[in-house]
């Protein structure tokens, strides 16, 4: 099974670029195409269940509440989870952070708690924690990786004492590709009694993730990084932690009693979602969903692992390319960075793209990362199940054209 076996699914993937050769699409870490089934589902709710779910007693806003339900059903299962009460729908991870810091954070942390994260972390699931911490007259503390990009246990058990009440850690780092170990990490912080957040953006579209085996007390990620339509995301939290916190959005169809002073909510996990919900994005990650089980997880992993060993072997071949993330490609889930010797990451990736290749150019949302590494930006090449060693050929040779073109200025 390889990645030519999907790409007839996905339109986008079947263009020609301006040069005439198929579109290389290396950037799913920012967001992922979508296959037919997919766009087919969203087109499927417009025309034949459109209406506004939960509020209605009519056969329309009932198929509506149907859609929505049985993708948090789906999702419930996806994941492993207990009850599909585990499951609230966000916008997206983004969303589902700030919902933590604000309903769980603002709630449950106090002046001299701590809260842990990595630097390698997103913005989304660092900003947040920084006005967590200010609020709160709390600590903000990192975990640092070592020179391979890993994070040691060392490093974990140094950082997480019994004043930390948060541990907030991404599974895959979306600017590395670095797999952390994320049971044992979440292992060691329930025996200091913090709560494990677990950022899944990178995780979760791309291996088989289940939420009870790793114990996590949270984890988030983004539909439209697997398969899905922007707009919606999944926070999936343990019951007795989500009873226990504030809504976060105030309105519409999350409450229970309104009076003129005062309101009760609903229940869980109702009371998270105000306002009216983006149910075609809900059935777009269902059939997205259903596309990823038709594969297998473990198949979707080992497409790209097979994928990524070999356009790493092949860049490292070029001595003028510097490559970032650790060196054991095992621990290294669907991302290659990199720069060009002489060429500024934004130029190469004009120049990738004018070759039909398609990565992204920067910080990747991880300042704090790069400063650290002590680099300001670079080039990001991501693959999915849907990519092919013919995309990683056509990478490599637009790297060696972008190295070539500013050779005179050397």
């Amino acid at each position: 099974m390889t990645g030519n076996d999907f790409i007839k699914d996905f339109p986008v993937l079947m263009q020609k670029t301006g040069n005439g050769k198929r579109l290389a699409y290396l950037d799913s870490a920012a967001t992922s195409q979508k296959p037919v089934s997919v766009i087919e589902a969203v087109e499927k709710y417009y025309k034949v269940n459109n209406a506004n779910p939960h509020r209605g007693s009519y056969e329309l806003s009932m198929k509506s509440t149907d859609v929505y339900e049985n993708t948090r059903e789906k999702v419930k299962e996806f994941l492993g989870a207990e009850s599909s009460k585990n499951i609230i729908f966000t916008k997206n991870a983004t969303e589902a952070f700030n919902l933590l810091a604000s309903s769980y954070g603002m709630d449950f942390v106090n002046a001299d708690d701590e809260i842990v994260i990595s630097i390698a972390e997103h913005h989304s699931n660092l900003i947040p924690w920084q006005r967590v911490a200010k609020v709160k007259n709390a600590s903000l503390k990192y975990m640092y990786i070592n020179e391979d990009t890993q994070l040691t246990m060392k490093e974990v058990k140094e950082k997480i004492t019994d004043k930390t009440k948060v541990v907030s850690i991404t599974h895959v780092s979306n600017a590395l590709g670095t797999i952390n170990d994320i049971k044992s990490i979440i292992d060691y912080a329930h025996s200091k009694n913090a709560v494990v957040i677990v950022d899944g953006s990178q995780s979760v579209p791309h291996m088989k993730v289940d939420v009870s085996e790793l114990d996590a007390d949270f984890m988030v990620f983004s539909g439209h990084k697997m398969l899905a339509p922007m707009g919606i995301g999944v926070l999936y939290g343990k019951l007795d932690l989500l009873h226990k916190m504030s809504p976060y959005i105030y309105g519409g169809d999350m409450v229970e009693y309104v009076y003129e002073q005062d309101a009760t909510f609903d229940a869980v996990p109702f009371k998270f979602e105000g306002g009216t919900q983006n149910v075609e994005g809900a059935a777009g990650l269902m059939a997205a969903i259903e596309y990823l089980e038709n594969i297998g997880m473990d198949n979707v992993h080992a497409i790209e692992k097979e994928l990524v060993k070999y356009t790493y072997e092949k860049l490292s071949e070029l001595p003028y390319v510097k490559i970032y993330g650790t060196s054991d490609v095992d621990k290294r889930c669907g991302i290659i960075s990199f720069n060009i010797d002489g060429v500024h990451p934004h130029d190469a990736a004009s120049i990738l793209d004018s070759h039909g290749v398609a990565v992204r150019s920067g910080n990747h949302c991880a300042q704090p990362l790069f400063r650290f590494m002590g680099e300001n930006s670079v080039c990001r090449a991501s693959f999915y199940f849907y990519n092919t060693k013919e995309d990683a050929d056509q990478l490599i040779e637009a790297v060696k054209a972008a190295y070539a073109m500013f050779e005179k200025w050397r």
